[in-house]
């Protein structure tokens, strides 16, 4: 059982579908990316964050009884909290005006919104009946019948393709990509609209061979591909959940001028359309 929990929601996201949106980040991933730029989204749970830059070590929070809304400075805060239907409906339609005109939308992030099958759903059929334009950003890591079930629920999707080699995928993310891979086909199958975003990562996944070999994968899918530069935005984050970015030390770097070029040259030499950037 997981808890349907949103951790942020963002307004006027330009990179997350078409037009301008509003994307709900749900709580809760079965992936463990060790580049992941939102570590706070993988427990499906409630949990406290610390920014030391806000601390004033006046030590209220060492008092009995401490909750972290009695913190000065708001240096703990809570990640993660219900939403109501009708209370998530209430943040989304104050921007209905903005997505309606810019061609926009809502965007269901997380986390990974095909782990919470059932609430995901909910939201998107209420999206549905108002009629907002409906993407969702996903691994496709789910049972092919949550993947359908979503499909018949929203205009778009935005699928993270992160590695070709199941056991690279395994060791950088925690699970292999034979799931991943079979929903990808499964959507093509289906003439479900899609674009297929990368994270693109120096010394993981922006080799020759591995871009060879998703371009040989993709060439019979013929969907728009992102090409994501990696920035380690998710080591702060890790720092305020007092847990460490990239135990093992993986090296990892955003990719030069030259390797972005490479990359996308790989790729259209398939027939793909390459779009760098979100």
């Amino acid at each position: 059982m997981t808890s349907n929990l949103i951790f942020d929601i963002k307004r006027y996201a330009i990179n997350d579908g078409p037009g301008i949106r509003t994307t709900i980040f749900l709580k809760g991933c079965p992936l463990r990316c060790v580049w992941c730029h939102n570590p706070e989204s993988w427990s499906a749970e409630p949990q406290e964050l610390f920014k030391q830059s806000k601390c004033i070590r006046c030590g209220t929070c060492l008092e009995p009884g401490f909750k972290v809304d009695d913190c000065p400075t708001m240096a703990r805060e809570i990640c993660g909290r219900a939403y109501t239907m009708e209370e998530l409906m209430t943040e989304i339609e104050k921007e209905r005006d903005i997505m309606e005109d810019s061609g926009g939308g809502v965007t269901l992030c997380g986390g990974e919104p095909l782990m919470h099958a059932e609430y995901s759903l909910e939201i998107l059929k209420e999206l549905g009946r108002r009629g907002f334009h409906r993407t969702v950003d996903t691994s496709l890591y789910a049972p092919q019948e949550v993947v359908e079930a979503i499909d018949n629920e929203c205009e778009l999707f935005l699928v993270d393709l992160k590695l070709m080699d199941s056991d690279k995928h395994r060791l950088y993310t925690g699970v292999g990509n034979e799931l991943i891979l079979q929903n990808i086909r499964y959507l093509a199958e289906r003439q479900a609209q899609f674009s297929i975003r990368i994270p693109l990562i120096e010394g993981i996944n922006a080799d020759e061979e591995n871009i060879g070999a998703t371009a040989q994968f993709l060439s019979s899918i013929p969907h728009p591909i992102h090409l994501l530069p990696y920035h380690d935005v998710g080591k702060d984050k890790h720092r305020r959940m007092g847990s460490i970015f990239n135990p093992k030390g993986y090296p990892m770097a955003a990719p030069s001028e030259e390797t972005l070029e490479r990359c996308k040259q790989q790729l259209e030499a398939q027939g793909l359309q390459v779009i760098i950037g979100g």
